[in-house]
């Protein structure tokens, strides 16, 4: 098995999710910062090409404004960016979408990117699910990422459960999810982190139900 040929993509690490109104909830989110941060540095010592993108909508929206302190990073990403990093701006949630950055990665021979930062069940999911589509693999760090509740007309559900159940939607089917110390164990080795299938975790989730 070849050894995966990783980008390390750092989504909207931006101030809105720690002082606005899309704060997020779970896991944390000084806690997945933290690891956001040893995510990259361990990208750095091995090599990773690290991509840093930010949401930035036009000035007067209600987040992410340009301009506005809740659409720069968070200062602890910030200190830690450098000059040769990728830099995508987007006004759509994945990180794909009308950035050309499949393109640029494909150019440096990426095949695999492990997504980190905000939001679990917004940009990480529709970046993940995107990068199927264009070949890429994708790898979730569970713990370097976050959610919010959500209520809405068609249900409420807490932060816990969001992360949760899209964690594990993502590890049957579109991305290898782990924790940041398996990931960066995993760069150490350069080996692709395991991924599940949605044939298997239909059967044991058949399994639980029939226990």
């Amino acid at each position: 098995m070849t050894a995966p040929r990783r980008a390390l993509v750092v989504v909207d690490v931006q101030q809105e999710y720690f002082t606005g109104p899309l704060r997020i909830q779970h896991p944390d989110p000084d806690h997945a910062l933290g690891n956001v941060v040893r995510a990259v540095a361990a990208a750095r010592a091995h090599d990773v090409p690290v991509v840093v993108v930010r949401h930035v909508d036009p000035a007067g929206a209600p987040v992410f404004a340009q301009g506005s302190p809740g659409a720069e990073l968070h200062p602890a990403l910030a200190a830690v960016v450098e000059p040769g990093d990728e830099r995508v701006e987007k006004s759509f949630s994945s990180v794909f979408a009308g950035t050309g950055l499949a393109d640029r990665l494909r150019r440096r021979g990426v095949d695999t990117v492990g997504i980190v930062g905000f939001m679990t069940n917004n940009c990480d999911l529709a970046s993940a699910v995107e990068a199927e589509g264009l070949g890429f693999t994708a790898e979730v760090l569970s713990d370097a990422s976050g959610a919010i509740d959500l209520d809405n007309d068609a249900g409420h559900v807490p932060a816990p459960v969001v992360h949760a159940t899209l964690m594990a939607l993502l590890h049957s089917n579109f991305a290898a999810v782990a924790t940041t110390d398996a990931w960066i164990a995993a760069v150490g080795r350069a080996e692709a982190l395991p991924k599940d299938n949605l044939l298997d975790s239909a059967a044991r989730g058949r399994a639980r139900v029939d226990a």
